[in-house]
């Protein structure tokens, strides 16, 4: 088999959703379960530390890059087979509207929204409100998250491994 550029852009593509979908799954059964269970100055000041550090080119790169390299993808292999193409669309798309809008438009605004707030200086009726006002909706959001770059992950699989069997 020939190591193409074609084909390194899908592994890499593969890759990057790999470690946003890790991502998200951790988030969803292990970050945000334990920080649930901390009091409320206490949930919101640990979210708001972790969405300022999360905010960094390592980040930025794995979370954009499949965007990016799945259009690349799919430019590169648009002359195979029906099926292949349409899987790997379909994907991209699930990444694309399911992962990065959902987050642009749904969690950052929460985020922002809480970085914004001077938490030292809010009463315990304002924490307990701006929690209620973030928490479930944004773990609502970001299971949306979690289940899009899952499936676009096991997609991109099934893709590279035909990709891979039709080059041999």
């Amino acid at each position: 088999m020939d190591i193409t550029f074609e084909y390194i852009a899908m592994t890499v593509l593969v890759l990057l959703t790999g470690l946003s979908a890790g991502l998200c799954f951790t988030w969803a059964n292990a970050i945000t379960p334990g920080i649930g269970r901390l009091d409320d100055m206490s949930y919101l000041m640990s979210f708001q530390q972790m969405n300022r550090a999360i905010l960094n080119p390592m980040f930025i790169m794995t979370f954009f890059g499949p965007s990016l390299l799945g259009i690349i993808s799919l430019i590169a292999f648009r002359g195979e087979s029906g099926a292949l193409i349409w899987v790997m669309i379909v994907a991209v798309a699930i990444y694309f509207f399911g992962v990065v809008l959902v987050t642009i438009f749904g969690n950052v605004p929460l985020n922002n929204t809480l970085d914004a707030t001077e938490l030292s200086s809010a009463g315990r009726v304002d924490l307990k409100t701006l929690r209620n006002l973030f928490e479930v909706k944004w773990n609502r959001l970001h299971g949306i998250r979690t289940i899009s770059a899952l499936v676009s992950f096991v997609l991109l699989i099934i893709s590279l491994i035909q990709i891979t069997k039709s080059n041999l």
